[in-house]
This record gives C-alpha cells, structure tokens and sequence, in this order.
C-alpha cells in the first residue's frame, strides 16, 4: 500500500473535519483508508468552488478547475491516476465497488455554488444538500458495508438522509461566514415567515430582531434533528465494524446544534463549536455501545425496510 499516497488524504482529514478525523478511528484500517480517500476527494473539490470567493477567482476560473478536477477522476477511475489523492480515490472505487454515481453528483453539487445561493424553499435547499452531503453518505455506506442481512439500498437511504442532516447543520453554524462570502442558503420563504429577507441574511441584520431570529433557527434545528431521527435506524444496517463511526459523525455533528443552542441562536458573530472536552466524551461513550444483536439488526432492517419507502426523499421514489 502506497503509505505517502493515504497520509495525504489523512492530512487534508485532519486540517478540515475534526470530527471525521476522530471518528474515522473506529473503522478497521482498509475502511478508514478508503473513507479517508473519498473525503479528501471530495474537500478538494469543494475547495475549489470556495476560492471563487476565498481568493477572489473567477466563477470562468473555477470551472476550468472543477473540469480538470473531474477529467482527473475520471483518468484515475480509467487506470491513469496522476496524484495521491486521485490514486486512493480509484483504489478505494475498485475495493469497495463505490459507483460512479455519487461522485458525479457530488461535484455537480459544489458546483451549484457558482450559481450563486438562492434558495426558495426547504425543498430547493434539500436539493442542493443532496449533491454535497447525501452523495457523500451514499459513497460512504459502500465502503462501510451493510450486514448480510440488511438491504443495502435502505441503508443508502438513510445514509442520504444523514448526509442531509449533517449539511444542513453545518449551514445553520456557518450563516455569519456564509454571509461574509456573499452566501445565504437560508429558504427565503422561511426567511420571510419571520420577517427576514436573504439581504438581512448577507448584511447581519438578524439580532437586532433576536426573538424571531431564534424562532426561525428552533425551527430549522428541529428539522435537523428529525432528519438524525430519522436516519438514525440505519445504523444497526451498517457492518458491525463501522456502526460506531457511523454513531460518532452523527452524534458529533448534532452536538453542533446543542452548541448553538447554548450559544443563545448567535451564529452570526460567533461559530458554534463542540470542545475537545465533549468530543472525547462523545468517543468515549461510542467506544463503550455494544454491538446489537442480531435478531435486533434484523428487526431494524426489516421494520424499517417498509417505511424508508414512505419516508426516502424523492429521488430514491
């Protein structure tokens, strides 16, 4: 195994996702391996997109980089990687057999930021967070692997719904850095529920209204905590060897809302952060969750093998 080739993708881990990066230790060496492959992937194509407005590159520019980002993944998948990053990409694509898919969706995704952030509705905002995140769980769950007897196209649903939820946190911590860059992916109807345009959003006029504006965020924190909920069964789906990592991303990223919670809504002047403190308490207590049974998992996978059906998002219909 090329050694230097995964320390690259461990160190783009550890310099962006201290809660990945932690939690990527519950994973057998192989599966950290090819998770940590498949997010350096995808951070350096959204670092791409974030240089547009970052270091003040052309939206013309950053395609150009978006395409060769892409003509460079798929040499890699055609046996002609020419980086590290790319090397473990196409290594861990043929050892877990992660289609093709995902990956497309992913930097079409990023790519949306180009476009500006304009977002009508929930269901538009969902859309966009399909293409960063859900694509993201979808890669994840192959390289995790489900247990034998579970489906694995229901624990790629819940996988998308994870993926969902945990975009949706990171928007709803980085709305006064968004807004700094020009973005707000709040849906401007909701917005408009509470007496806020998207312009309030971007110029940081919120708190001067801060019983609506924490209105409006217990509203978009409880829907984050029903997309965990409801992703939460598909867990038990996933290879006993990866439900603890799989615990640890979830319960880590919805730390962060508690965190904004405690912050008293203000994630306009300050970025809710969960400590080291209660990050190696959330380890430890991941560390110390048994196993479910297996006539538990088989229960789990079958109950909620009827209603993913009713609950999957519509591209999954």
């Amino acid at each position: 195994m090329p050694l230097d080739d995964a320390q690259v993708c461990k160190d783009v881990l550890r310099s962006h996702s201290r809660t990945f990066h932690l939690a990527s230790y519950f994973l057998a060496a192989e599966k950290r391996r090819g998770a940590l492959a498949l997010y350096a992937f995808c951070r350096l194509a959204d670092d791409i997109v974030d240089d547009a407005t970052i270091r003040g590159h052309s939206p013309t520019q950053v395609r150009s980089r978006l395409q060769q980002h892409a003509a460079r993944l798929e040499a890699a998948l055609n046996g002609r990687p020419d980086a590290a990053v790319f090397r473990e990409v196409a290594w861990t694509v043929e050892r877990f057999d992660v289609p093709r898919a995902p990956l497309d969706e992913l930097l079409r995704g990023v790519a949306r930021d180009l476009e500006g952030c304009a977002y009508t509705s929930w269901e538009q905002l969902e859309g966009y967070c399909d293409g960063v995140a859900s694509s993201v769980g979808e890669m994840c769950t192959h390289v995790w692997g489900v247990r034998p007897d579970a489906s694995l196209p229901t624990a790629v649903a819940h996988a998308r719904l994870l993926g969902t939820a945990m975009q949706l946190t990171n928007i709803l911590r980085d709305v006064g850095e968004d807004a700094q860059r020009g973005r707000c992916y709040l849906p401007a109807n909701e917005l408009a529920a509470h007496g806020f345009t998207p312009d309030d959003v971007l110029t940081g006029r919120l708190l001067e209204r801060r019983g609506a504006w924490s209105s409006l965020m217990q509203e978009q924190i409880g829907r984050a905590r029903d997309l965990y909920e409801r992703a939460r069964p598909g867990i038990a789906m996933l290879s006993p060897d990866a439900q603890r990592c799989a615990t640890a991303c979830a319960a880590g990223y919805a730390g962060i809302l508690d965190a904004i919670v405690a912050n008293d809504f203000d994630n306009i002047t300050q970025r809710a952060r969960v400590g080291w403190m209660g990050r190696a308490a959330l380890l430890a207590r991941t560390w110390w969750l048994p196993a479910p049974a297996e006539e538990d998992a088989e229960a789990t996978a079958t109950a909620d093998a009827r209603s993913a059906d009713a609950a999957s998002p519509a591209y999954l219909a």
